[in-house]
């Protein structure tokens, strides 16, 4: 679902993950299938100047491999992580093109709660679309 721009930030960030593994501003999970290939990942960090409020600023699954259950599967294990390191809130952008309509579904029905929307946010038409869950401790 990613354009050839998005496509390229994602690798850019992989590269920098793992080409500079004294970065603190996010990790990268992956996760595989049972035949050791990757299904999915996901890129989460902790949000600047905030007391353990995190971002979700990537999560995909290779086509082949939705409903599955791997998105539920990362977003689960983060959410576990984050409480583990005091965290309190998790934030994820995303667009508003229909093509999404499955992902806002898919983090709604995971508890998180639409609390913002910034119109014509990446281009006219496409909305910035803000959700946000908050970690029980």
């Amino acid at each position: 679902m990613f354009t050839p721009d998005e496509l390229a930030v994602a690798e850019e960030v992989i590269d920098d993950f793992l080409g500079r593994p004294e970065q603190k501003d996010y990790d990268i999970v992956v996760i595989e299938n049972p035949r050791h290939a990757v299904s999915g990942y996901l890129v989460y960090g902790p949000t600047p100047l905030t007391q353990g409020t995190f971002d979700l600023y990537w999560m995909a699954v290779a086509p082949t491999e939705q409903g599955k259950g791997y998105g539920k599967r990362l977003l689960g294990w983060v959410e576990g992580k984050l409480r583990e390191l005091d965290g309190r809130m998790i934030v994820i952008e995303t667009s508003s093109q229909p093509k999404y309509d499955p992902t806002r579904r898919f983090y709604l029905n995971a508890g998180y709660q639409e609390v913002a929307r910034i119109p014509d946010f990446y281009r006219k038409g496409d909305d910035r679309v803000v959700f946000v869950k908050h970690l029980e401790q």
